[in-house]
This record gives structure tokens, C-alpha cells and sequence, in this order.
């Protein structure tokens, strides 16, 4: 069937954390202005319809009209199974596979299982803010392997300060983002396959945050760590259905550790997660009958990030900005400008009442820098970017 991502559908008075939480956001300290006009564009979850396979299994789940204890069938892994091998040449055993109720909860659960207090544990920041807060949260230590960022907005790695952080004595553990939030890299195979090597001889633990796998352009390609690196038994990789079938309101994050002490060490350290009716039929559904849906979502993306940056070259050309290999986001510099932080978030957050994520919340390397989250339908994303020109056509003429 054809979808039609430009509908606009309402979503305030769902209970949606980016169009009802202005308390929480508020006090998180996100902006200071949230009304009935902002647009809120700084979480990644899609305002775009889910498949309608997914609606129709979870229709048929309210239909049973009685919602106990559920257990994970084998349709349940075989659909995984079949998801990876097909669209990522990738074969998953069965056993190797631990459910989770999220993927920052089990970054928190291998960092709380597999280092200790002090320990340090390497990221690439600018990286998403959850990162930091699972180490520093937990009593561990971050070392920054900071991305090196080029005249032409790409980033690639500093391996020789990455080699020298997983020879440090304490070093246990290296958070890998793939593809990279909120850069958008996909990182080659080439990359992989040093960094994984780089830490397999260092006897330091990867978990692999690959939850954005599935949102990638067209052009692109992504391959799974796990599938080319040459050992595995040091490799934890997060997989989920919640970022690429809008589905995080679910919980459904799945956890590929084929290493069985480490596997046994996380469970255990997890506890027993039982699974929501819901999140069961919704992962069968989607990734038995969600290609095509996603085939069309991805077009859809692809298009609205050549709008985004094409409006900003006619009508902000000081603003930054490179369409990133994956995932849904944007990371726009507005350093040109020669403004503080600050200026920008208020120009942004109060004055235009766009609700973006602000660079620094990614690391220092972020500073000067805006976040945006575009799966929304692209009149809504005209709009913001609108408002945005608005409030910066004073100074970008004089720019």
C-alpha cells in the first residue's frame, strides 16, 4: 500500500512525551518557552504513521480483550532472525538473544555487569547524551575518543588516541554508535573491523548501539559489527524495533551476545524481563511484513533531508550542514554566525518557539551546534525551518 507521510497527525493529548511534556521538558532544562505553538523536533521518534501490518496485529491483540504474562514465541526470534539475515546478510542463533525493555537500559545493565567502579570506558563524543550519563551515572570513568571533524562537516576517527585509550590499564569497555548519533556516519568496514580488532587485543568489551541500522540512505550501506568482525566473544550489539518502525512507546530492545559468559553475566545482572503482548505481535509484524513500509519511509527521509538543506543553502547559507549517511537527524553548526550558545538557543527555542537539542548536551565538540529530529511530515518541517530563517535574517544579511 502507499502511505502518505504528509499527513499531519495529532498527536497532542496522546500522552507523547515531545507534544505533551511540557513540564518535564521544562524542568530538564530544555527550553524555557513550551505552549500549544511550539514544534517540538529534539526526540527521535517519528509524528509519521507505523505500517499497517503493525496496526492490524495490534488491533487483533486488543480484540483478545485480556492482556496477562505473555512469553516469547519462536515466531518471535524466527522474525529477528529473518529480519537480519535479510536485509543484513547477518545469521543470529536464537540463543544469543536477550530481550531488554530498552536500549539505554541495557547500556546501563552491561556497564552495571561488566566493568567496575572507576573503570574506564571509552565514547566518541559529540555522542548521544544517554552515553555519559550510563558511565558517569554508574561510577565509571569516560575517555573521550573525540571524533575529528573535517572543513567539509565529515567525521572520521582519531585511532591512534582510540588505540592509546584501550591500552589504558582501566579501560574495560568502548560504547560504539553506529551509525553515529548525531553525526549520521556510518562507519566502514574497514573502521569497524580496526576497532574491533584495537579492542579484542586490549580485552576491552564493545557494545555496539545499533539501533539506527535500519535508517539509512539510499546510497548508503550498513553493515552489523558482529557480522564481519573476525571474534565476536568480546561483542554485545543493541538492536531494536523502536527507532526504525516509530514503535518506542513498546520497549522493545533486543541484545546479540554470542559470547555465553558474557551473555549469562548480562541476563543475570537484567533479571527476568517479561514481554507486553503488544511489543510481541508488534516485532512480528514488522519485521515480517514492515519492508515495504520502510522502503517508502526511507525515500520519504531522503527527501526531506535534501529539502532541509537546500532551504538552509537559499535562506540560511551560514548554517552548516551535511545530509548524514543515517539515521533520522541532523547536526546543523551555526558557529558562523559568531554568536554564543546561548544567543542561538534563544533565538531558536523562545523567539521562533522551535524545540531543537542543543550541541553541547553532546560533549564539548558540540558546542555552536543544533540537533534536529526530521521524520515528521515535511509541512511541519517547513514551518520550524521557516520560523528558524525568521529569527536569523538580521544578522545572516549582514553575514
Amino acid at each position: 500500500m502507499q502511505y502518505n507521510f504528509d499527513e499531519v497527525v495529532q498527536r497532542r493529548n496522546t500522552y507523547s512525551l515531545k507534544w505533551d511534556g511540557e513540564e518535564l521538558i521544562k524542568q530538564i532544562g530544555y527550553t524555557e518557552r513550551y505552549d500549544h505553538e511550539t514544534i517540538p523536533l529534539f526526540t527521535a521518534d517519528m509524528d509519521l504513521p507505523v505500517p499497517q501490518p503493525l496496526i492490524e496485529a495490534l488491533h487483533k491483540t486488543v480484540d483478545h480483550r485480556i492482556f496477562g504474562y505473555s512469553i516469547f514465541p519462536n515466531e518471535y526470534y524466527e522474525a529477528i532472525q529473518h529480519w537480519f539475515k535479510k536485509r543484513h546478510n547477518w545469521t543470529i542463533e536464537k540463543d544469543e538473544i536477550v530481550f531488554s525493555p530498552g536500549t539505554v537500559h541495557a547500556l546501563n545493565i552491561a556497564v552495571r555487569a561488566l566493568t567496575k567502579r572507576g573503570e574506564g570506558i571509552i565514547i566518541q563524543r559529540p555522542v548521544y547524551p544517554p552515553f555519559t550519563a550510563a558511565i558517569e551515572g554508574n561510577g565509571r570513568v569516560v575517555r573521550n575518543n573525540a571524533l575529528i571533524r573535517n572543513s567539509d562537516g565529515d567525521y572520521t576517527i582519531d585511532f591512534e588516541d582510540f588505540e592509546a585509550k584501550a591500552q589504558e590499564e582501566n579501560t574495560k569497555m568502548f560504547v560504539l554508535c553506529n551509525p553515529h548519533n548525531p553525526s549520521g556516519r556510518i562507519f566502514t568496514n574497514e573502521e569497524l573491523k580496526r576497532l574491533s580488532h584495537i579492542c579484542e587485543k586490549n580485552n576491552v568489551i564493545i557494545v555496539a548501539d545499533e539501533i539506527h541500522g535500519d535508517l539509512i540512505r539510499k546510497n548508503q550501506t550498513f553493515t552489523p559489527l558482529a557480522k564481519i568482525a573476525s571474534n565476536t566473544d568480546h561483542i554485545i550489539t543493541c538492536t531494536a524495533i523502536n527507532k526504525t518502525f516509530n514503535v518506542a512507546g513498546l520497549h522493545c530492545t533486543n541484545v546479540i551476545i554470542s559470547n555465553p559468559e558474557i551473555r549469562k553475566t548480562f541476563s543475570e545482572k537484567m533479571g527476568m524481563q517479561l514481554p507486553s503482548p503488544f511489543t510481541i505481535a508488534a516485532l512480528i509484524a514488522v519485521y515480517n511484513e514492515g519492508e515495504e513500509w520502510l522502503e517508502q519511509l526511507t525515500e520519504y527521509i531522503d527527501d526531506t533531508m535534501i529539502y532541509v538543506k537546500s532551504f538552509l543553502a537559499e535562506k540560511l547559507p551560514t548554517v552548516k550542514v551535511t545530509i548524514p549517511e543515517g539515521t533520522y537527524v541532523m547536526w546543523m553548526d551555526f558557529n558562523g554566525y559568531g554568536l554564543s550558545a546561548k544567543e542561538v538557543h534563544h533565538r531558536i527555542y523562545n523567539k521562533a518557539n522551535v524545540l531543537l537539542e542543543d550541541g553541547d548536551l553532546f560533549g564539548k565538540e558540540g558546542d555552536g551546534f543544533q540537533r534536529i529530529c526530521i521524520p515528521s511530515p515535511r509541512p511541519l518541517i517547513k514551518e520550524a525551518l521557516e520560523r528558524i530563517a525568521k529569527e536569523f535574517q538580521d544578522i545572516e544579511t549582514n553575514t
